[in-house]
This record gives structure tokens, sequence and C-alpha cells, in this order.
């Protein structure tokens, strides 16, 4: 079948995330569905552009968000491209659909006292565990690393005299991340300790477990979200916050956007650009405080 062959080009030739390819499965048999219950049945030679408004419509209407709805779409068309590459059909029925925009949503992240308070005041303790966990906080933050690629760190992935990290993010992109020379010292207590304890490694992960497994990201956001729940009261507490807090307080600090866009990982600056609405939205909270007549 058709879908079959796309996801399997896109995991094995795309080479896109496990994720992402779950994704797009799951949007393939919700459209599959939708065809068969409004039309009778699925034929990508029949489908056309009215069909896929008509689904357009039917997922608000069923309260799925603007987002969501975009990646649906995402999914769609990017299959049809497939099957004009494939010659199986000829024209892109998506193309022209008109997305839902979406509100922007601005990056929940910590102020910088907050982050201060947490890396220079918390007390996470002693032994390998509280070490560990100090350190994927502080790594986090200095890098503004993903959890997948963090989780996927290997003491091979640190140039420990360039003070850099290699990193592997989406579709299996590498990029340098540079660290400070502060992290470092961190970096030699948490390696020290792990290797009294651990005696043994599964494999090459720079991040084990207490029996010597590789982190998994369950365990990453509850150590994120309970030492964040000590010096913040935000609802959000997950790893990307920190990446958010990362991005936000070194635009403050005066980086510029292209250095952010490449630090992060991000394929186009408006992925980035985010930030920038978040720098705006403080510039007037001071403004409306300062400004006589505001």
């Amino acid at each position: 079948m058709s879908t079959e062959k796309f996801l399997n080009y896109l995991q094995y030739e795309k080479r896109y995330s496990t994720h992402t390819v779950q994704s797009y499965t799951v949007d393939l048999r919700q459209f599959i569905e939708f065809c068969n219950h409004t039309i009778g049945s699925f034929n990508e030679s029949t489908i056309d552009a009215k069909l896929i408004r008509q689904w357009v419509v039917f997922l608000l209407d069923h309260s799925y968000s603007g987002k969501s709805v975009n990646r649906k779409l995402s999914c769609l068309r990017n299959f049809f491209r497939y099957l004009q590459s494939q010659k199986i059909v000829d024209e892109n029925p998506v193309d022209g659909i008109v997305s839902p925009k979406l509100n922007k949503r601005l990056p929940v992240f910590l102020n910088e006292g907050a982050v201060s308070l947490l890396l220079d005041e918390v007390d996470f303790g002693d032994g390998f565990e509280a070490e560990r966990d100090k350190l994927i906080l502080e790594i986090l933050y200095a890098t503004g690393i993903r959890l997948s690629e963090l989780t996927g760190l290997t003491d091979n992935s640190f140039d420990r005299v360039g003070h850099t990290i290699k990193v592997v993010g989406k579709r299996n992109k590498e990029r340098i991340v540079p660290y400070n020379k502060a992290l470092e010292n961190q970096i030699e207590v948490y390696l020290k300790s792990r290797d009294e304890v651990i005696s043994i490694r599964e494999s090459e992960s720079f991040f084990v477990t207490s029996k010597g497994k590789t982190i998994y990201p369950k365990l990453v956001y509850r150590t994120v979200n309970h030492y964040l729940g000590l010096v913040s009261t935000i609802k959000k507490k997950s790893p990307h916050v920190l990446r958010h807090s990362f991005a936000t307080h070194m635009l403050n600090n005066g980086a510029d956007l292209n250095s952010i866009k490449e630090l992060l990982g991000h394929s186009n600056l408006s992925a980035t650009q985010i930030y920038t609405h978040t720098i705006f939205s403080k510039l007037k909270d001071i403004y409306n405080h300062a400004h006589p007549r505001a």
C-alpha cells in the first residue's frame, strides 16, 4: 500500500525520527478513516482539495487546535508529494489549502534570578545521583539542547579541551554547542562519581541510571519538574523550559538571533523568532509601567 511505502520512505530514506513517523502514521490513518466514512473509500487518485477542506472543517469542529490541523496538513502535503514523485498522482490536492491561523504562544521560561537560585543555592544532596541530576539541569540550561539530545549524549560527545559538545538533533543533524569552563568542573565531579559507583555500563551513554543503563526521558522530566518546583511557581516545569530560558536569556544579554538559531539547531529563523515576541512583551510591560502617559 502506498501509505506504508511512504512511511518507510520517511523512516529509512529521509531518516525522520521515530516520533515523527508515528505521528504521520496516526494522521494518515485518521484521514483514511475520514475518507471511508465520507466518500466510502480511500483512493489516492480521487482525493481533491474539496475533500481536504472538509477534513479541515471536521477537525476544527472536533476541537483540534490549529497547530494540530497544520501538522496533519503538512503530513498530507508530504504524502501527496511522495505520490507525485512516484507518478501515482499528477497534482497535490493540498496545494492551495489555507492553513488555520495559529495563536502565538509565548515560550515559558524562568527568570535569571530563579536559574541562579536553582543552580547556586538549591541543595542537590550528595552522591552519584545528586551529581547527575545537578549536571542534567546545568547542561540543559548552559547549552539549550533538547531532552532527546541530552539522553543521546555519550562520553565521546564531549570535547573537554575545547569545551564543546557534539549534539545529534532532529533528523540526525549534528551540531557543535559550546559550554562554559565552569560546567567543566561539574562534568569532572560527575564522571568521577559515576565511574566510582558504576562498574559496568550497558552502553556508552554519558548519563546513566544507578544500574548503568541509559537515562530515559521520564527520569529527566521528573528530575527537572522536581527542582524547578523548588524555585518557581510556573505551571509548566519541563526540560524544554530550560531550553526556552537559555534562548531568552541569551537574547536578553545581547546574543543575535542567528547565533541562537544555530545553537538551538533550528532549521530556519522563523522557529527562533518566537523569542523576540517574549522580549517585546517585556518591553511593553516596562513601557506601560514607566511612561507617564502609558
